[in-house]
């Protein structure tokens, strides 16, 4: 898939999704308020905030605004093939400021897509991930090989099984293994095979599941329970990974097979966005 960028304001109303693609938001005029998996912050002119793909954002412009927001598919060729290590831009939520250099490209950028025959949109972001990971810290891109922190995967587990009611972030993880956010989305990557917004998100929907299969709960209890922002968020979760709402898998009473954190990981790895 190629990447798309595009020129858009933000309504000035908070809301919320989640999608399959990487993105970065970069303010433009006025201001936008981002909330990334418990990560806030606010964009102004110049600065802009990165959002890893399947990572909950809450978003609202403030007042008149226009955003510049680059959407990158994993396989888009500005972070595959000779690029595959802008990906790593991806690693966790973040903010960021642009310095001067990049203000000049990110006008002639602007002004390259007002033209009628364009340049290709990934050879555009594939020049702006480059130097926008040449500019922001790599956590521990410079650590020696063989000597990357091991994380306490069974004591996550069960800080993440006391907290499920708090609507845990990544960022309660990283400060649970006293580590930066990106230092620890890179070791639990590596560690785990998934993100830590992917782990939890496991841990979330295989306790929502159990709920539906031993109580009666109204699913906005078991969504409150389980740290869903909202009933219709966890349906949105649950029928992506599951391909059914709650309601219809709790009606047909299909939880006899009781799949286990195992089965919901595979899911997680191959669910799209719907």
């Amino acid at each position: 898939m190629t990447s798309a960028i595009r020129l858009t304001p933000l309504d000035n109303t908070i809301k919320h999704h989640d999608h399959d693609f990487h993105q970065i938001v970069i303010g433009l005029d006025g201001h936008a308020e981002f909330e990334i998996e418990g990560l806030g912050g606010r964009i102004a002119a110049l600065s802009g905030c990165i959002v890893p793909a399947n990572h909950v954002h809450y978003y609202e412009g403030i007042g008149t605004n226009r955003q510049l927001i680059f959407d990158l598919p994993d396989d888009t060729p500005a972070l595959s093939g000779i690029h595959r290590e802008h990906a790593r831009l991806f690693d966790a939520p973040r903010f960021f400021a642009l310095d001067e250099p990049l203000h000049t490209y990110l006008n002639f950028l602007v002004q390259e897509l007002a033209q009628p025959q364009a340049a290709q949109g990934d050879l555009l972001a594939a020049t702006f991930l480059g130097c926008l990971r040449a500019r922001l810290p790599q956590g521990s891109a410079n650590a020696a090989p063989g000597r990357r922190r091991s994380l306490d995967l069974a004591a996550l587990d069960d800080f993440i099984q006391r907290n499920l009611e708090r609507r845990l972030s990544v960022a309660d993880l990283a400060d649970r293994a006293c580590l930066s956010v990106a230092h620890f989305s890179e070791c639990f990557r590596e560690q785990a095979g998934v993100t830590p917004y992917q782990y939890l998100l496991r841990h979330r929907l295989t306790a929502a599941r159990r709920l539906l299969a031993e109580s009666r709960l109204p699913l906005n209890e078991i969504a409150a329970r389980t740290g869903f922002a909202s009933q219709s968020a966890l349906s949105h979760a649950f029928r992506r990974v599951y391909h059914q709402s709650p309601g219809e898998l709790r009606r047909r009473g299909t939880l006899q097979d009781r799949r286990g954190p195992e089965d919901t990981r595979h899911h997680l790895a191959h669910s799209t966005k719907v």
